[in-house]
């Protein structure tokens, strides 16, 4: 039976089938988790309830960071190769600092949603605060050394040049041949 509430696995006051090793060595030494017997039981629906009111209240505490993270652009210059593939890659460590700098709260890299970002681009990942309150947040990496915006606009621009320079090196292919046969 959880106690606290446990991110992709339940609410505060339900009761769970876990694997023996994740209910022994994890949630019930963390103290997010009791075992169900009769007198857990009979108290579910005390816990339920104080787990609600925890909630609410933190809900209410963070709904200000949560607008203002909602905000929030980070940009990370990386070394890249000709293919945009990075050496290296933006971790959840990186993008937890970055943010705690921004908004001067202390963002770990647990409550950061994404996975090692390894290419040149825009990203969003989804920062945890609590199970309710899940804001997004905008990534740009960019090529060391070019400006951000630079990049993003240089690679919105690659792709509409790549399907319109095929079609412009067709029409220029096709005014040639009648040139060349009029010769």
């Amino acid at each position: 039976m959880l106690v606290k509430d446990v991110y992709k696995l339940g609410r505060a006051g339900d009761i769970k089938k876990v694997a023996d090793g994740y209910g022994r060595n994890f949630l019930i030494p963390q103290g997010f988790a009791v075992l169900a017997t009769e007198g857990a039981l009979k108290q579910v629906q005390k816990i339920k309830a104080q787990a609600e009111i925890r909630r609410s209240s933190q809900n209410e505490e963070l709904k200000g960071l949560s607008d203002q993270i909602k905000d929030v652009v980070l940009t990370f210059p990386a070394k890249a190769g000709d293919t945009g593939k990075l050496y290296g890659s933006i971790t959840t460590q990186d993008i937890a600092t970055a943010l705690t700098e921004k908004v001067r709260f202390e963002v770990k890299r647990q409550q950061v949603d994404i996975q090692p970002i390894r290419t040149l681009g825009e990203f969003s990942a989804h920062i945890r605060l609590t199970m309710d309150l899940v804001p997004e947040v905008k990534i740009i990496v960019h090529r060391d050394g070019e400006a951000a915006e630079h990049a993003v606009e240089e690679e919105k621009a690659e792709k509409p040049k790549k399907s319109g320079g095929k079609a412009k090196e067709e029409a220029a292919a096709a005014e040639e041949a009648p040139a060349a046969t009029a010769e």
